[in-house]
């Protein structure tokens, strides 16, 4: 298994490499970074433009931006993503784009964490029960949910959800659902207990946006899935031995449903990433979301790069944990 680890770990890092090569490539010629700046009226004086030209690095051909961006190598100290720089910003000469990260990365990882937790439990618990009573009425119920969610846009539904916690507040006399902001400021000098309600009364509703979008796609892989198990000769067999429902479920159907899950998961992980940037402007979380949207309106190419790297590293590492758990999941996978 070790070896299996740092054999996909290393042949992740070509595929990294490619990606940057070609995201750089992509937001090199999407626009320039300065267009705001040559179409001020009265124009600035060349010399000013001459100044972020260099500052940016945009005197210097691609390849030798890449070379820098990737090095740091002929740089000014602020460039080189081995170096842990990510690069100047067009956003302010102050803009510190790894501090930034550091900073939105932790509220970020909270809403996309307890996301994942939620939608998967639900979506296993779902995708079993519906494949278990197939053509009830549950399964209807259960189906027709799952469609709901899938129909929904993530901005519409955190809107409508945004609305219904005000609603709800108001008729009960009191604030128990944030709507605006992540509560981070709002935790500073309360207790743990203090902490943990706060940080429920932020979560609640952005986490409920994220997970549906999530748990409608997943609890239909998982039903799918579930139903070509329990359909399969050797659970057929399990049950013809006299093996009771609960085991015949537990040990040998929802192991080997659970695997076409975990690929969905991983696949799944880039579209969880989207979704907060939606959530997490709906609802004004400061989190990597809101980093994205600045750095797309800013035209901050450095900025964009360090998010998408950042994301495409997220997407990578769910996969590997991916192929990993099948050998946890199925026992005929050997990676030895």
């Amino acid at each position: 298994m070790l070896v299996y680890t740092v054999r996909r770990v290393l042949g992740a890092i070509p595929v990294l490499f490619l990606a940057s090569v070609l995201t750089f490539v992509l937001i090199d010629v999407s626009g320039d970074p300065l267009s705001d700046l040559r179409m001020q009226q009265p124009p600035p004086d060349p010399s000013v433009i001459e100044l972020q030209e260099e500052r940016l690095y945009l005197d210097r051909s691609m390849p030798e931006r890449y070379w820098l961006w990737m090095t740091g190598i002929g740089g000014n100290g602020d460039i080189g993503l081995l170096q842990g720089e990510f690069g100047p910003s067009t956003q302010s000469a102050t803009y510190d784009i790894g501090e930034n990260i550091a900073e939105r990365l932790g509220v970020t990882l909270r809403l996309v964490t307890a996301a994942m937790v939620f939608a998967l439990g639900l979506a296993v618990l779902s995708g079993v029960i519906s494949a278990m009573r197939q053509y009830s009425k549950l399964d209807y119920t259960l189906t027709f949910v799952g469609f709901l969610a899938l129909a929904m846009p993530t901005f519409w539904f955190a809107g409508i959800m945004q609305q219904a916690g005000v609603g709800f507040n108001e008729l009960v006399g009191s604030q128990v659902f944030a709507t605006i902001g992540d509560g981070t400021y709002q935790a500073q000098g309360l207790d743990a207990w203090g902490r943990f309600t706060n940080a429920l009364a932020y979560m609640t509703l952005p986490t409920i946006v994220l997970m549906l979008t999530s748990f409608a796609a997943w609890s239909r892989y998982q039903r799918t899935s579930m139903l070509e198990v329990l359909n399969s000769d050797y659970v057929r067999l399990a049950r013809a031995k006299g093996l009771p429902n609960r085991v015949v479920i537990r040990r040998h159907a929802l192991r080997t449903a659970l695997i076409p899950l975990t690929t969905v998961v991983a696949v799944g992980m880039a579209g969880i990433i989207d979704g907060t940037v939606l959530t997490e402007r709906v609802f004004q979380w400061r989190g990597l979301g809101e980093f994205f949207i600045a750095a797309v309106e800013a035209n901050d190419s450095f900025a964009l790069m360090a998010w998408l790297m950042l994301s495409g590293t997220a997407v990578i590492v769910a996969n590997l944990i991916a192929d990993l758990l099948y050998g946890v999941l199925d026992p005929r996978i050997r990676f030895e």
